[in-house]
């Protein structure tokens, strides 16, 4: 535990609206338009935190609760995955497999809220979540499977520790895990050729329906919520599959690196690729569980060592 890495946790919570807003500019600039700011998603945010809440006729309790069960999932999630080794002391741990289900209380929150509002909009993108959701987080279980595999823990401080270094480079292992996390990064961030995050059309949208049935600070906190599940991922892929040191101050560095790399890839993969038929996803991420299967089963045979 270390006070840099609790700081750290905690910078998470006002930087994660700034990888959504980068994303989004770099993509805007790749496409040879002005675009927005990549403080915009912090301008949105001060502007529906300003706003009140409109509720729809005949929600209960459930729809009114889930933004912040969403918001405070998303802040134990922070709170779970270490910066450049290091975690605070918050008394929550660092456990992959309580992330994994911190992670799905949140999606389930989302939905519950969908089916109580009854509307056929909202419904049909929360269906479509969690049918993707099925395959994503099998998708993501299995990847964090081969990084737990040279850490012989779910303990991410250990699974950090055990991918620092150069040596997992060389086998075809962590090559595996790596491919399949970048599928999961897609899945869970709701990013093209999963989704698309720019679209309000009923016919594609997925992750963006269900929010649409908020206003004012109610939808403030879903926007965060969803700019923090960025921050999860990219952190935790820059901390698990890319390169970082043993030190603090080499890893941070090399985690701002990292995550710079992975928002930079994110927009050239959504100025390049389309959006995919839903019906193709999970065929898609199908095959991200058989490389992670690959790549945990030649770890165990002794092909990633």
């Amino acid at each position: 535990m270390s006070a840099g890495g609790a700081i750290a946790q905690v910078a998470g919570v006002a930087l994660a609206p700034l990888l959504a807003g980068s994303i989004q500019a770099l993509k805007a600039r790749l496409q040879g338009r002005h675009g927005p700011s990549a403080l915009q998603p912090y301008r949105t945010l001060r502007r529906l935190w300003s706003k009140s809440a409109v509720d729809p006729e005949g929600t209960g309790a459930v729809y009114r609760l889930a933004p912040p069960l969403v918001a405070a999932s998303l802040l134990v999630a922070l709170a779970i995955v270490p910066i450049a080794g290091r975690a605070g002391s918050f008394g929550l741990g660092n456990d992959a497999l309580v992330l994994v289900g911190v992670l799905a209380l949140a999606r389930f929150a989302l939905a519950a809220a969908a089916w109580d509002t009854g509307s056929g909009f909202a419904l049909m993108a929360s269906a479509r979540e969690l049918m993707i959701a099925v395959f994503g987080e099998a998708l993501l279980m299995l990847a964090l499977l081969v990084a737990i595999l040279p850490a012989h823990s779910t303990d991410l401080l250990a699974m950090s520790a055990a991918a620092a270094g150069r040596h997992l480079w060389s086998g075809p292992a962590h090559w595996c895990g790596a491919i399949a996390f970048a599928l999961v990064i897609l899945v869970e961030t709701g990013r093209q050729p999963i989704d698309n995050p720019d679209t309000h059309l009923e016919l594609t949208m997925i992750h963006e329906g269900p929010l649409l049935e908020y206003a004012g600070r109610e939808h403030a906190l879903l926007l965060w919520a969803s700019a923090a599940r960025h921050w999860v991922f990219l952190v935790l892929a820059a901390e698990l599959y890319l390169p970082h040191g043993s030190g603090f101050a080499e890893g941070l560095g090399l985690l701002v690196v990292g995550v710079a790399a992975l928002c930079c890839a994110l927009a050239v993969i959504e100025t390049a690729q389309a959006k995919m038929r839903i019906l193709q996803v999970p065929a898609l991420l199908g095959v991200g569980c058989a490389i992670a299967l690959a790549g945990a089963g030649m770890w165990i045979g002794g092909v990633g060592v």
